[in-house]
């Protein structure tokens, strides 16, 4: 369902700023960390934290491997457009360096003997995509460490819904701006802040491989998400039964993420395994 045009979402802006500053009074952080991908999501992002900290404490971690020079572009438009310093951080040699430091595919005791060779591709090509983001997140941390700040991350309550994230990586992060913002709201903040229109008309992308796109990863609009999304929590019958029925395995094979690490308890006598 789409958010409501009556939204105001300058007051939406101020109430999230004001988030975010409580935030980083509650442990003395003196910046806000964030990658900036390109992307409407990150662009919304560095917009709020300027709003909550000021440009000249907001880090901006522009974070290429074998990245688009659109991408790069447009990361740096949103720089300026916030008046934010990017910093341009080639992580290409560390991703390759880490590559390098794997064991061979069909390694003694890593063979994939009872996979089929399409399975096998499709691991080792979410291994080599998720790579990536844990890489970013490992530098944002390095700088928020260095420079006293909180890592402020971009995923919004659409991608979060269904899992559409890297587990410590794109979720590695200390700080949610968007999460109860679905995809529709996030556009509607991004046009209200003044982000680079080319940036919200873009085709939305993790960035995880040449010519990678979210819905065509996905199978579905990130619109037919949001309604689809919408109508399963007031409980409508209202949304298209294919896309319910897409939507329902996305939620259910990404419920590991939304749920805290488990932690064995000693006292409990793993219960849990005798029932």
């Amino acid at each position: 369902m789409p958010e409501p045009t009556r939204t105001d979402y300058a007051s939406l802006a101020d109430e999230i700023a004001s988030w975010l500053r409580f935030h980083m009074n509650q442990v003395g952080a003196e910046r806000l960390v964030l990658g900036l991908s390109g992307g409407i999501d990150s662009a919304v992002v560095c917009a709020l934290s300027t709003m909550a900290a000021g440009p000249s404490r907001v880090i901006a971690g522009i974070l290429p491997i074998q990245s688009g020079r659109e991408d790069m572009r447009d990361a740096e438009s949103v720089a300026s457009a916030f008046e934010v310093i990017p910093r341009v951080i080639n992580l290409a040699p560390a991703y390759d360096a880490l590559l390098g430091a794997m064991p061979a595919d069909g390694a003694p005791g890593l063979e994939d003997a009872n996979v089929d060779p399409d399975r096998q591709s499709s691991r080792r090509q979410l291994a080599l995509a998720n790579a990536k983001p844990r890489l970013r997140m490992a530098t944002l941390y390095y700088l928020a460490n260095r420079y006293n700040a909180l890592v402020v991350g971009t995923g919004n309550k659409t991608e979060l819904s269904i899992g559409y994230f890297t587990k410590y990586g794109d979720g590695g992060v200390d700080l949610l701006p968007l999460g109860d913002l679905d995809k529709t709201a996030v556009r509607g903040l991004a046009r209200a802040l003044g982000v680079p229109e080319p940036v919200i008309t873009k085709a939305p992308s993790a960035g995880l491989w040449e010519g990678q796109t979210d819905e065509a990863e996905l199978g579905v609009t990130y619109e037919d998400l949001d309604r689809t999304l919408a109508a399963w929590a007031s409980d409508e019958a209202s949304a298209d039964p294919v896309i319910k029925d897409r939507v329902s395995v996305l939620v259910a094979a990404s419920e590991h993420k939304r749920r805290p690490i488990p932690v064995f308890q000693r006292d409990a006598l793993n219960v849990a395994t005798k029932s």
